[in-house]
């Protein structure tokens, strides 16, 4: 993200760029990964809790390797919360292990729907003075840009059902154990195969179309309703 931020040469949106990543980096996900354990304590499983990973404080979810992609290559990862959904009081604990695993995707979408809404409030406060765009409406307009289409990204991206992510915890519940559980003899392999695909480009189009989908819906919605 940075890297192409600074290609481009405008200061104004490198400068948002780098403020959108640290929002991201110290916002997004700490809240990401307090949705896992929030949801997880509610279940009855304390094992977060007593981590010290039932809280805010970015600096006990960011894995300073995970940051620093986030800031050059637009995606990384934080600390994973741990969870033993043994603990939970539901009885179906593949059901636990699901609901546990979507929070953190759902706390990015919300924050997603929230940044649209924010920036729709930016524009049509900018509409009714006459539609000037000052250097204050177009550092928020980008910035709630930037935080919506990430928030949707880290969504999707981790919503793909493949070890570690969160959709295979929610592929878990889905799938009879015998092969969940044969399919996660190859994780190794199957994280190295991901990346690959994420590097070459292969799965761009599927998640930017999943991602553009949800974005547009966001960005309807309030433009019917503004």
């Amino acid at each position: 993200m940075l890297i192409n931020l600074i290609r481009g040469g405008n200061t104004l949106t490198i400068f948002m760029g780098i403020c959108v990543s640290a929002f991201v980096v110290f916002c997004v996900m700490p809240i990401h990964e307090y949705a896992h354990a929030f949801v997880a304590t509610k279940l009855g499983d304390d094992t977060a809790r007593l981590s010290g990973r039932l809280t805010l404080n970015p600096m006990a979810h960011i894995n300073p390797l995970g940051a620093i992609m986030i800031l050059l290559v637009g995606f990384g990862y934080a600390k994973p919360v741990p969870v033993n959904v043994r603990n939970t009081k539901l009885k179906n604990k593949k059901l636990a292990m699901a609901l546990v695993a979507f929070a953190g995707p759902l706390s990015n979408l919300i924050i997603a729907f929230l940044s649209v809404l924010l920036r729709y409030v930016v524009l049509n406060i900018a509409a009714k003075n006459g539609g000037e765009m000052t250097t204050a409406i177009f550092a928020l307009n980008v910035f709630f840009q930037y935080s919506a289409i990430i928030n949707i990204n880290l969504a999707v991206f981790n919503l793909i059902p493949i070890p570690p992510l969160d959709g295979s915890r929610i592929l878990f519940a889905i799938l009879p154990t015998k092969y969940y559980f044969g399919i996660m003899k190859y994780e190794r392999y199957i994280m190295i195969a991901m990346f690959l695909l994420l590097l070459t480009g292969v799965l761009t189009y599927p998640l930017s179309f999943l991602s553009n989908l949800i974005y547009n819906g966001f960005n309807q919605l309030f433009y019917n309703i503004f």
